[in-house]
């Protein structure tokens, strides 16, 4: 049975299927990519996810087993909706990993979900319930959990990093260069100027 550290259900928060999902999920990536976890700025991780999905605890798990982590500006969220995530890697190409319908349809009957559509947070659910869920995650094959692909024309640029910074003219918070806007002459800040994010918050992908 496959094992994830108990600090990884720690950092998540609480004890679920999806965050081992996610957990396994990178190290598969690893191991298809022949990598280890980045110990600097190397894989960067672009998930399917999108917001208000209880699956999305699989970035917990992508994040804890790849070092690929948010703080670093390694995993970005695609809004797609999927269980679902690209790992790309310097020099090492990419392959995408998605959850099976059919492990996806294995685990809907199950208790945990009856509780979670009650809206019982995942701490409060019992205890037997969480660990016999995440067990199925634990038991099953990699085969019988993800389809892989391996994406040999994914092309992707990571923003070059910067320490330049300046003054917003408006508020008087430093902003980092890329993300000041001119308004009405003056060098301001994305909140003072009134525009929306744009581009360079988005990730740049083919």
């Amino acid at each position: 049975m496959f094992e994830v550290p108990q600090w990884a259900f720690e950092f998540h928060g609480h004890e679920c299927p999806f965050m081992p999902i996610g957990y396994r999920m990178g190290t598969l990536a690893l191991e298809k990519l022949g990598v280890s976890r980045s110990k600097n700025h190397e894989m960067h991780v672009f998930s399917e996810m999108g917001i208000a999905h209880p699956q999305g605890c699989m970035q917990d798990g992508i994040m804890a087993s790849t070092s690929a982590t948010f703080g670093k500006g390694l995993i970005e969220k695609l809004y797609y909706g999927k269980v679902a995530a690209t790992f790309w890697y310097p020099g090492k190409g990419a392959v995408r990993i998605a959850l099976r319908n059919e492990f996806s349809d294995s685990l809907s009957p199950h208790e945990f979900f009856k509780y979670r559509k009650k809206g019982i947070e995942p701490s409060d659910i019992p205890n037997d319930v969480r660990q016999d869920i995440i067990n199925m995650v634990l038991r099953a094959t990699n085969e019988e959990l993800f389809n892989v692909k391996m994406l040999p024309d994914f092309e992707y640029e990571p923003p070059k990093g910067s320490f330049n910074k300046a003054k917003c003219e408006v508020c008087g918070e430093y902003v980092f260069e890329r993300y000041l806007r001119v308004k009405d002459g003056k060098k301001v800040c994305i909140s003072c100027s009134g525009h929306e994010k744009d581009e360079f918050t988005r990730p740049k992908v083919k």
